[in-house]
């Protein structure tokens, strides 16, 4: 038995949010009255009734963890053929195509993944291309080699600028690298029936993963998106979506006081109609770190729209803001303890690191260095990310904690799925499509006029 299939573990893993400190009775006059969100009870049943309606056309996203069962197995069959065959695999694509990818990685596996020899890493070395910068595409040849590596290549359209741009230079460095033999290096990811790469894909046998149907970007990294260069990388892939299947299942609750993601939605919103137009992520692990990037296009994406689904104007949304702790409380704190009360800080932290690393004896005469002596670096940072919640919370500033039991695939699968429900919910809040991007799609139109793309 997989341990993730073991009712006591999976309850020993789930993760916790405290939002005690979003509440006037813990910061004071800035923050939430408890009496307005029980006054928006039945807002708060709609929207609950709402996100269950659009579950099976509106949210297929919902069903990822529980409907790709066939798509694991060829995942997991691929990703086989590519650690045989592979020293280094390159994932080509750009927003939810990439950071996905970037911060599951990240989240785990080792922290210093592509410096580690082959033996050790167990896998090919990843990198993933999420920018066009010509000194950028420049340097991957500098680390791979040709010959040795394979390219994910994925865009759900089929025509995005960068990623197909990304496509052609590497296509055509493979024919001169190894002629006709350049299709088994690239794996497309793609809609199965719209757009040119899946043109491409069937013109020269590539092997072709689907986006599926009514699975946005950044929505998309629990499906074939996101799972095939974490399997290719060692990752279970089979306990990550069984992480989110569990969230799902506390997410079934229509009552926001036992539905972690409707509470944390509904309390960003509450707290943007106070002002609060800034939400800072700050994870307290360097795992975590790119989970925070993952987020901001998640929550910026979804929820900055100009106009509601009535079509009234509304320049609805609130700027997330990535930060990391330790680090960033010697160069953000200082804004978020004593200076304006307009944004909400969320605490990730862990209870067990993967690692336990002591702080040795080396100078017991310098009493100002010696207290550090005889406890752990886990100590450290756990005091840390306390002190900081304590003085944001003392200075009437709202925040939130999440915990993470310990960050593996499951927990992160969790995490992930909470989000994403946290972020549809607040779209029913705000009473806005969550799901389109009309800005980006403007940008993208100009950049194709610019490049002189017919019509």
């Amino acid at each position: 038995m997989k341990r993730y299939e073991d009712r006591a573990w999976r309850a020993s893993m789930r993760i916790k949010v405290d939002f005690n400190n979003m509440l006037c009775t813990h910061v004071g006059k800035h923050g939430i009255d408890p009496a307005q969100i029980q006054a928006r009870a039945e807002q708060y049943k709609a929207a609950a009734a709402a996100m269950e309606a659009k579950r099976a056309e509106g949210m297929k996203w919902r069903n990822l963890p529980h409907n790709q069962d066939g798509v694991v197995k060829e995942l997991l069959e691929a990703a086989k053929y590519v650690r045989e065959n592979f020293e280094t695999f390159v994932v080509l694509g750009i927003g939810g195509s990439a950071l996905g990818p970037i911060a599951v990685h990240q989240a785990l596996r080792n922290l210093r993944y592509n410096d580690l020899p082959a033996a050790k890493r167990g896998g090919p070395k990843l990198y993933v291309e999420d920018n066009v910068d010509p000194e950028r595409m420049a340097s991957l040849f500098e680390v791979i080699d040709l010959e040795h590596t394979c390219f994910n290549v994925i865009t759900k359209s089929g025509s995005t600028s960068e990623t197909m741009s990304q496509l052609l230079l590497f296509t055509d460095a493979l024919r001169r690298a190894v002629g006709d033999k350049w299709p088994r290096h690239i794996i497309a990811t793609t809609d199965e029936n719209k757009g040119n790469l899946i043109k491409i894909a069937r013109e020269h046998g590539l092997r072709t993963f689907y986006v599926p149907d009514g699975v946005g970007g950044r929505f998309s990294e629990l499906c074939p998106v996101g799972l095939l260069a974490a399997a290719v990388c060692g990752i279970d892939i089979e306990e990550l979506l069984a992480g989110a299947a569990y969230m799902d299942g506390l997410c079934g609750e229509a009552d926001i006081w036992k539905n972690p993601a409707y509470m944390l939605a509904a309390l960003e919103v509450l707290a943007m109609e106070k002002g609060c137009n800034i939400g800072v992520l700050m994870p307290y692990a360097d795992s975590l770190k790119y989970i925070a990037d993952w987020y901001a296009q998640l929550w910026a994406e979804s929820l900055g729209k100009n106009k509601d689904l009535d079509g009234n104007p509304v320049h609805t949304g609130q700027t997330p803001v990535k930060a990391l702790g330790v680090t960033d409380q010697h160069s953000q704190v200082q804004l978020y303890t004593e200076g304006p009360f307009d944004k909400v800080i969320t605490f990730l932290a862990v209870e067990e690191y993967r690692n336990r690393v002591d702080i040795p004896h080396a100078f017991d005469g310098l009493p100002d260095v010696a207290f550090l002596s005889g406890h752990t670096f886990n100590e450290l940072i756990r005091c840390e990310q306390r002190a900081t919640e304590y003085a944001v919370t003392k200075s009437g500033h709202m925040n939130k904690t999440i915990t993470l039991p310990e960050v593996n695939p499951f927990t992160i699968g969790q995490l992930l799925y909470l989000f994403e429900v946290q972020t549809a919910f607040a779209g029913e809040l705000l009473h806005i499509n969550a799901f389109d991007q009309p800005g980006v799609e403007e940008g993208k139109n100009d950049t194709y006029r610019i490049l002189g793309k017919p019509g």
